[in-house]
């Protein structure tokens, strides 16, 4: 168990799905100095394996925060000057009301119990954080690949709470490719043996193989050929063995591909901070996402009447979330009058280059917040007499 900074909220949440969840437990991490006028705040919406610990140390790998390159004094999102709130989402396992979370009234967590959430449950919940905090507008929302979803939700579901959003590395729908690959990975986690019906909490154990295994699909998505090419090639570690204690077992004999120990490291690390149905609920999540459906197959009715300001960003080498859908995303806004910038960074890391360092991602950040911020009134001091 980890101690997190969160909210509860006894009268809980009611989901799309008409289902109740209560109490809700929303878990988040702040950095920065919320302004007199509540005007300086920057929602950051993670990933789907992601967590709220965006520019602190993880509380149990111990790791750097995810984007902690990113966010900080003096950083592409200034902490100087902007109050960032990060949330852990909703269906999540670190700290959010989630399948670990114990189920009002059972004593027992609330497992395969736990019902099917959606993005627009996702951003319900993070509004009742914000409306604790008091504030009634954000000045930007962010966010890559899911937490792109997530920032399309807010600007859609909440139009007048968002002035300025950046969806990064997203669609606003699941591809039909994605959805295999996320099937993939469930199918993996369901023949886990541990997996005992999804009761696996009842006997103690974990399907660590299968949700290794879903890690491991993950992981080859996120990154390009070219990437998986320079970093690994076809180099062995001769000699290898896995250890007894690694949960995909033995290979026949023989050495390990450099790859195939990065994959195998990679799905070990994962079991030890993130839950089975956690990644099944939130894997749900995403592929339920399309914003056109909702509006009998037009995306841009999505965005009538929409007055934030949008800087979608893309990288050239991300094959799971490609430029092309990001084309799509900002024809449709221009098509409902809306504002909105492109810009694709040209990158050959693959989708998971929105992690990492790209100095043309970072100034585009920089520059795209800072232009808001002038829009907004917002000034370099706004935060010098901060509450």
């Amino acid at each position: 168990m980890v101690e997190v900074q969160s909210i509860t909220f006894p009268e809980g949440i009611t989901l799309q799905c008409g289902e109740k969840v209560a109490p809700l437990r929303v878990a988040h991490q702040t950095y920065g100095t919320l302004s007199p006028k509540r005007d300086n705040v920057i929602v950051i919406c993670h990933a789907f394996t992601g967590d709220q610990y965006v520019a602190s140390p993880h509380p149990v790998t111990g790791k750097p925060g995810w984007w902690s390159r990113m966010v900080g004094p003096g950083l592409p999102i200034d902490t100087d000057r902007f109050f960032v709130i990060c949330t852990n989402v909703l269906g999540g396992c670190m700290g959010t009301t989630g399948p670990t979370s114990e189920r009002a009234g059972t004593g027992r967590p609330w497992g395969k119990d736990f019902p099917p959430v959606t993005m627009h449950d996702i951003v319900a919940a993070q509004v009742k954080l914000i409306d604790h905090f008091g504030i009634d507008r954000l000045f930007a929302v962010i966010g890559g690949s899911m937490g792109g979803m997530q920032v399309l939700t807010w600007a859609t579901d909440y139009p007048d709470r968002v002035f300025a959003a950046m969806p990064i590395a997203t669609s606003p729908f699941q591809s039909a490719q994605n959805i295999a690959f996320n099937e993939v990975s469930r199918q993996a986690i369901y023949g886990d043996p541990n997996w005992h019906g999804g009761d696996y909490q009842a006997h103690g154990v974990i399907p660590a193989r299968g949700l290794a295994v879903a890690r491991m699909v993950g992981h080859i998505t996120y990154l390009s050929e070219e990437a998986l090419t320079r970093k690994f090639g076809r180099e062995i570690r001769p000699g290898t063995v896995p250890s007894s204690g690694d949960p995909l077992s033995a290979l026949p004999f023989g050495g390990m591909f450099q790859v195939e120990s990065y994959l195998r490291y990679q799905g070990s690390n994962f079991t030890r901070r993130f839950d089975a149905h956690s990644y099944l609920t939130i894997s749900r999540a995403m592929d339920f996402f399309d914003l056109g459906s909702e509006h009998e197959g037009n995306l841009s009715a999505a965005f009538r009447g929409v007055k934030t300001r949008f800087c979608v960003v893309s990288f050239s080498s991300d094959w799971l979330f490609p430029t092309s859908r990001s084309r799509t995303l900002v024809r449709a806004i221009n098509q409902a009058g809306g504002h909105v910038s492109f810009v694709e960074i040209d990158s050959d890391r693959g989708h998971d280059a929105f992690l990492l360092e790209e100095p043309d991602f970072d100034r585009t950040i920089r520059g795209f917040l800072n232009g808001m911020a002038r829009q907004a009134g917002l000034s370099a001091g706004e935060c010098d007499n901060a509450v």
